[in-house]
C-alpha cells in the first residue's frame, strides 16, 4: 500500500515540476519592481496551464499527507 501511494506521490511531483516550468516567465515578481508591462489577464492554454498547476498542487498536498499518515 505504501509503495502505491509513493508512486502516485512521485507521478504527482513530477507533473506539477513540469507545468511550473511550462508557465511562462513574463509577470513573476520582476514586474511588480517597475515591468513594464501591465495587468493581463491568461486566456486559452495559459488558463488551462494555470488552473491544472492548482490542481495539481492540491493533488501533491493530500498525497503528502496521505504519504505521511500511512505507516
Amino acid at each position: 500500500m505504501k509503495s502505491i501511494l509513493l508512486i502516485i506521490h512521485l507521478l504527482v511531483a513530477m507533473g506539477m515540476i513540469s507545468l511550473i516550468l511550462l508557465q511562462s516567465s513574463r509577470g513573476g515578481l520582476g514586474s511588480a519592481f517597475g515591468g513594464a508591462e501591465g495587468y493581463r489577464t491568461k486566456r486559452g492554454a495559459e488558463r488551462i496551464v494555470f488552473t491544472m498547476t492548482i490542481v495539481f498542487a492540491v493533488l501533491f498536498l493530500i498525497s503528502s499527507v496521505t504519504t505521511f499518515l500511512v505507516r
